[in-house]
């Protein structure tokens, strides 16, 4: 069926080729990998949606994916009980959309109508011990095996497993591991029973050469399962290599951990995207914080931005962007690979955005800063260790606040600055890198500036997007700083979307992102809203982006940071969304999910939405 389905496209295809005025051939019309490239740039070149025509969006089909009532997990040890978000981006190929489910299932749909396929179920045979964790998609092989060309579907899953699905049926493929899965878990996280290791993001793919790090246990202890990268064979799934991102003794970086600080220490995940160089054959790995305090020492290789071989899994540079984290600072985001044209020059370079707010540009063949970064002296702390610098780029300058005074608290009502006043002064604080010292007020937190959302970049313009939360912690105080309406605490705007020209290193535009409802109602200006998802940029010029905590799906004038269209939603739109191109119609369509849930809201939805031009 689904051959025959193919043929069709393809006649259809040629068709509207011959009769239509439509994008050329050569325009990219699918979305393979989770940021529409395996670099990350998370940009199209369809413009059929564009600044004339946006606001003339329409719904064109919706999938539900058959887990509304999700049940409540401990994220950590923080912020528990949280409402596993749908934060999918589905792949299209071939007329073919897959996606992923916060219960790990993987389902294929005609990318044109929305119907089923097939569908995958990791966890058929559990029945009340099922496993529900935010999920960002899976990713697509395309090779040979035993001489036949085949598509696999490789899907790590949320109880640590990493399969290979035959993508036309979703059949595991019975010669990769043990009948079409490896366990993740064993020889890692079997030493610690009862402990979180998960996998959250899609896998990386190199030719034959399967990637995948892990989400672990936030703010527990500091012994647990190791936060080791490793790689697998495509056809087998044999390991290939592994890559320990708290070093051994004899391996570079472990000199940065004092004593036998590194010994068991776990935490230095890579639990975000990871991003491949097809050119040079190099994963870019974007680590996370070491967990627990006593590790004196730089601490490498944690929260830094690691280049390693595909196939080797060898070291070829890496770039630490926070020393000794204290904050829980990861690099949360995929590290976006693009081209920059500075001067007439072609420069391969990478930018990783962070929870600080900072946006790092590296050159990508040496790790080497393509604007000066500077280590600038941070608070220290008398009660324990603390690394005296930290590195701040002077270009692009900061998309967060990096300082808070008591005259920046709130007033957007009396009864909201009066809390958050007192919520103020009742902590230390001396801006950002504070060292806790009991209640403590972390500016930005951990959910601050740019988080999994990370950003996307348009080639034409060098211009980078992305969205920032402007929200603290109140360490000591088991909440963030905001009020029992979730309104953060200092003044408005809460939530941005900013675009940076990364060939001058400045921001171009910033505009609140999101409503508060009520406030408007009220006369309260645009605020912005705290937000998880990420946008994309066509060559429509536009960028889309959902995220906020207002039930809203968006669509920006590039070039401006204008509105131009927004739709309201059952449920916060958690995901980044994704564009493709219809094989038989010729259509360009946004896709988006729906889930609600996470850190903002108890109100969920399951919806997979596909809007087009009527």
């Amino acid at each position: 069926m689904i051959k025959l389905y193919r043929q069709a496209c393809l006649l259809s295809v040629l068709f509207l080729a011959l009769c239509t005025s439509q994008p050329p051939a050569s325009q990219d019309v699918e979305w393979p990998a989770y940021g529409g490239d395996p670099g990350g740039k998370k940009y199209s070149a369809l413009n059929q949606i564009n600044r004339s025509n946006v606001d003339q969006l329409q719904e064109a089909w919706t999938y539900r994916i058959g887990e509304p009532n999700r049940p409540h997990f401990d994220a950590d040890d923080r912020f528990p009980n949280l409402i596993a978000a749908f934060e999918c981006t589905p792949l299209v190929v071939d007329g073919i959309l897959y996606l992923s489910t916060p219960a790990s299932r993987v389902i294929a749909l005609q990318a044109e109508t929305g119907k089923e396929l097939w569908s995958f179920d990791p966890q058929e045979a559990k029945t009340d011990d099922r496993v529900y964790r935010q999920h960002r998609g899976v990713s697509l092989w395309t090779g040979k095996v035993e001489g036949k060309e085949q598509r696999r579907i490789l899907l790590a899953t949320g109880d640590a497993r990493l399969f290979a699905l035959d993508a036309d049926t979703g059949l595991p493929c019975p010669g990769f591991g043990d009948e079409g899965q490896v366990d993740l878990f064993t020889g890692v996280g079997d030493r610690w029973p009862g402990t979180i290791y998960s996998i959250t993001s899609p896998p990386a793919i190199y030719r034959n050469t399967v990637v995948t790090g892990a989400r672990l246990g936030a703010a527990g202890k500091a012994v647990g399962p190791s936060g080791k990268v490793r790689a697998f064979d495509v056809i087998s799934g044999r390991q290939v290599w592994e890559f320990h991102t708290v070093p051994l003794p004899g391996e570079p970086g472990n000199e940065t951990w004092q004593g036998d600080s590194w010994k068991d220490r776990s935490g230095a995940n890579a639990w975000s995207i990871i991003s491949t160089d097809v050119e040079r054959g190099w994963f870019f790995i974007p680590t996370a914080s070491p967990l627990g305090p006593d590790r004196e020492g730089q601490n490498l290789f944690g929260n830094s931005l690691v280049v390693l071989e595909a196939e080797t899994g060898k070291t070829v540079w890496y770039y630490q962007m926070v020393h000794h984290d204290l904050w829980d600072y990861d690099l949360p985001a995929q590290p976006v690979l693009l081209t920059l044209d500075r001067d007439g020059e072609k420069i391969p370079a990478v930018a990783q955005v962070t929870k600080m707010g900072m946006v790092f540009l590296l050159d990508r063949r040496t790790g080497a800063p393509l604007f000066p970064v500077e280590e600038r002296p941070v608070p220290q702390s008398s009660e324990y260790f603390t690394w005296p610098t930290q590195p701040f780029p002077t270009k692009p300058p900061p998309l967060a606040r990096h300082n808070l005074t008591r005259d920046e608290i709130s007033q957007v009502t009396p009864e909201h600055h009066r809390f958050c006043q007192e919520l103020f002064d009742s902590m230390h604080y001396e801006g950002i890198y504070t060292p806790s010292s009991g209640p403590t007020l972390m500016f930005p937190g951990s959910l601050g500036g740019a988080n999994w959302s990370g950003a996307s970049f348009d080639p034409n313009t060098n211009y980078l997007y992305v969205n920032i939360n402007e929200l603290g912690n109140a360490r000591g105080r088991g909440r963030r700083f905001w009020d029992d309406n979730k309104w953060p605490c200092q003044e408005p705007p809460w939530g941005t979307l900013n675009a940076v020209d990364l060939s001058a290193g400045e921001i171009v535009w910033k505009v609140p992102l999101g409503v508060v409802d009520e406030l408007i109602q009220q006369g309260v200006p645009k605020t912005g809203v705290p937000n998880l998802g990420g946008s994309i940029v066509t060559a429509g010029g536009l960028v889309f982006i959902g995220g906020t905590n207002d039930r809203r799906f968006r669509a920006f004038d590039s070039a401006s940071g204008e509105e131009l269209w927004e739709v309201q939603l059952e449920a916060n739109a958690h995901a980044t969304p994704m564009t493709f191109q219809g094989e038989t119609n010729g259509k360009q369509y946004i896709v988006i999910a729906v889930g609600g849930g996470n850190a903002f809201s108890d109100l969920t939805s399951d919806e997979l939405i596909a809007y087009s031009l009527p």
